[in-house]
Parts: structure tokens; C-alpha cells; sequence
């Protein structure tokens, strides 16, 4: 089932709205053949596998880290490739949450006459497609914060430089990060200030959705973000009602996609609107790169599940300069939030990446 995990995450960032899913064939406790699915549309893994084979799967098993589906979509359900390629035994690392699947699949298999056995490297399996198990049981996306910041806390010196403050090594790790994610955010004030592509620059990768929350259309239409010479891929703006028309159609002339979303009593974007209408267009996993604001306006609202925190080793210091969470912030240290799940890494002998999980009662919206 390891190997299985292996090939699924071969697609990081590639298969929504689809899970990440890998098969391996087993003959005599030799593997004869893998497979993986590689982006919505393709082959799924089982198939995939079955056709990389040389010969005959009669008498296989087949480790797959999630159900099979049993429903025809743009491709056939794998549930009748398995059986009328006459694997033995099926090992399923986690149910399928899906509707359309949900122990169905694991049903037909054993009417079929094929022994299944479930739960195999579950946890691992889960973790895999956390992504694709909130969207499909709360109809809202991953949502992962990532900030760089000083020993200090500070994201920015006082005068609001903050080119660098993590390393090279760093950065190239944001933009990995970007790969596997399907969309990014950020706010007017960090598009203004630094103007970034948000594209990725990692070989072989893909850029993903930009989104730019602007509530009253400030960003300037020169902003490279806008230009489609720098990325094929989309840039959404979420504007609030009454957005300037004719900035809104100069935007749109120039492929920018405006979205109208509702506003709080602050006069802020509601982010359940927002997050919505992405997991609507099949987005499952979402970067923010925003600044202190939008990321305090999100950990208040609870919308966060993961944080990746490049912590640097430099000192900024200034009671002005900006720390990396603003919002209201909580009373009493027994109030924090602790992350989950923890992995600690220096990166290139220089900065500290914590990667953790917010607990499931920090979270307004939890994925089953």
C-alpha cells in the first residue's frame, strides 16, 4: 500500500476535482505493475494499471489507497475493470467519501467474488486526499496559510520591506507548494506592495488559479498578475457589491475573471461564499499568501486546516512593523492554537519550516 500512496501522490496538484489515487499489482508478493491517476479525465489508477501490465492480472491483487469507483463519469467505473480482469484480492486503504461510491464500490467487489480488505494504511491514505475528503463532505476547500517571517515574528520591517526575508531555498519550497496546490490567494494591499506573478517556477509545473480578494477594485490594471504573458493560467478577483463597472470590464477584456461576493458587517469578503464558488469550480486545495490581515481574518473565522511557517533567522524588531497573524487574536495563551501533526525541517542549514495541522476544534468546517 506504501507503493500505492507512491504512485497517488505522483499527481500532487494535478487531478482535481478528482482524489489522488495509485494502484499496484501484486502476483505471488512480487509487484508486476503500478499505475496512478493522472489528471481528471485519464485513466484512473486501477485501469492504468491493468494496462501497464505484461500479460494477464488473473489471480493479482491489487493494493489501491482508495475505494474504487463504481459510477461511469468521463471514464468507466473501475469496479468492472477489476472484475473482468479477475483480480483475486482487492486492499483498499480508505472508503470513498463520494456519494456516488461510499462502500459501493467495495460491495460490488465482493458480489463479484473478490476478497476486499479495508482500512490498509488508512490514516496515510486519508492524509493524502484531506483535500478531497473536506471538499466532497463539506463543499469547501483545503485551506493552507503559508508565511515567511523573522526570529522576531515580523513578516515586514517598519517600513514595510520585506525582500527577503526567508532564503532561496525557501522560496524554491513556496513554489513546490504552489505546484500541488489548485488555487492561490491574496489580498489588495500584497498585490499593490509587491506585485507578484504567483505563477510557479518549478520545472515541469503547472501555475494554479490565481485569486485576488478586492473588495472595491483597487488593484492597478497594470499589476502583472493581470498579464497574460506571464501565465496561461486564470486569475479570479472577488469583488464586493457595487465594485467599479468600468475597471470591472476593463479586467474582464483582458481574460480576468470577476467574481461578486457578499460582504460582512466589516465590509470584508465572506470567505464562505468565496471558498464556495471555488469547490464549486472543482477546486479542492487553496494557498494563501495574503498578508497579516487576510491571514487573522481567516484564523479568527477558523477557515484554516494547515500552516507551513518559514521562520528565518534575522531580527527586524520595531513595534511597527507587521507580525505574521493580525485579526483579533485570542484573550489567554490557554486560548492558542496548538498545531497538529508536526514536521520540522531546517531548510539548506538556514531557515526553520514548521508544517502543522489546525485541531479539529479550531476549525469551523472539518472534513470525514
Amino acid at each position: 500500500m506504501a507503493e500505492a500512496l507512491r504512485e497517488a501522490a505522483r499527481a500532487s496538484g494535478r487531478t482535481h476535482p478528482n482524489p489522488l489515487v495509485g494502484c499496484v499489482l501484486v502476483r505471488d508478493g512480487e509487484i508486476v505493475s503500478r499505475g496512478y491517476h493522472r489528471r481528471a479525465g485519464t485513466a484512473h489508477a486501477e485501469v492504468a494499471a491493468l494496462q501497464a501490465l505484461d500479460g494477464s492480472a488473473e489471480g493479482c491483487d491489487a493494493y489501491i489507497n482508495l475505494e474504487p469507483c463504481c459510477h461511469v463519469g468521463r471514464t468507466g467505473p473501475c469496479t468492472g475493470a477489476l472484475i473482468e480482469a479477475g483480480i483475486a484480492r482487492v486492499f483498499v486503504g480508505t472508503l470513498d467519501p463520494d456519494p456516488r461510491v461510499s462502500g459501493q464500490g467495495v460491495e460490488i467487489l465482493r458480489k463479484a467474488g473478490i476478497e476486499v480488505f479495508c482500512g490498509v494504511l488508512e490514516a496515510e491514505s486519508r492524509r493524502l486526499n484531506r483535500a478531497y475528503f473536506k471538499r466532497i463532505t463539506t463543499g469547501f476547500p483545503w485551506v493552507t496559510v503559508k508565511y515567511a517571517m523573522t526570529l522576531d515574528g515580523k513578516i515586514a520591517s517598519k517600513t514595510g520591506d520585506s525582500a527577503w526575508i526567508s532564503s532561496e531555498a525557501s522560496r524554491e519550497r513556496v513554489h513546490q507548494l504552489r505546484d500541488t496546490h489548485d488555487a492561490i490567494l491574496v489580498g489588495t494591499k500584497t498585490l499593490i506592495h509587491d506585485n507578484p506573478r504567483l505563477n510557479c517556477r518549478v520545472e515541469g509545473g503547472r501555475d494554479p488559479l490565481r485569486v485576488v480578494l478586492d473588495t472595491r477594485l483597487e488593484a492597478p490594471l497594470e499589476s502583472t498578475v493581470f498579464d497574460p504573458d506571464y501565465s496561461s493560467a486564470t486569475t479570479l478577483v472577488a469583488v464586493g457589491p457595487g465594485a467599479p463597472g468600468a475597471k470591472r470590464e476593463a479586467l474582464e477584456a483582458r481574460g480576468v475573471e470577476v467574481v461578486e461576493v457578499a460582504v460582512d458587517a466589516n465590509g470584508h469578503l465572506e470567505f464562505s461564499e468565496l471558498f464556495a464558488e471555488l469547490s464549486r469550480r472543482g477546486i479542492m486545495s487553496i494557498l494563501i499568501e495574503g498578508g497579516s490581515q487576510v491571514l487573522g481574518s481567516l484564523f479568527d473565522q477558523q477557515w484554516v486546516d494547515e500552516v507551513y511557517a518559514f521562520v528565518c533567522p534575522k531580527i527586524v524588531g520595531g513595534a511597527q512593523a507587521h507580525t505574521a497573524v493580525a485579526g483579533e487574536g485570542v484573550s489567554g495563551m490557554r486560548d492558542a492554537m496548538a498545531l497538529e501533526s508536526l514536521e520540522i525541517e531546517v531548510i539548506d542549514g538556514h531557515d526553520v519550516l514548521i508544517r502543522g495541522e489546525v485541531p479539529a476544534d479550531k476549525r469551523a468546517h472539518v472534513g470525514t
